[in-house]
């Protein structure tokens, strides 16, 4: 199975700023509202998540990542740090 992350934003560049910010590369979306990657393992998705929360008040988007089928989690301040423990219970290695 796969795990995602979604990035949503209704302003343009808002993801492409952020994307930039974490892959430290510049980047040019062909939809500049939406981002999906996919990941081979859920602790994947740790680094990515953190630092979208540590930086969420200089970017308006949204992100949401997917540990089961068809199930998404929004990602948000109040929620990150139960759902990193949550990945890596789950989840070990």
């Amino acid at each position: 199975m796969l795990y995602s992350v979604k990035i949503y934003s209704e302003f343009e560049n808002e993801i492409e700023r952020f994307l930039k910010l974490f892959f430290n590369e510049n980047f040019n979306l062909d939809n500049k509202h939406f981002w999906k990657k996919d990941y081979e393992t859920p602790i994947e998705l740790i680094d990515i998540t953190t630092t979208f929360v540590d930086n969420k008040e200089k970017f308006k988007a949204n992100m949401w990542i997917s540990l089961d089928k068809d199930v998404y989690i929004a990602i948000s301040e109040t929620n990150i740090n139960s759902l990193v423990k949550y990945i890596y219970e789950r989840f070990p290695d």
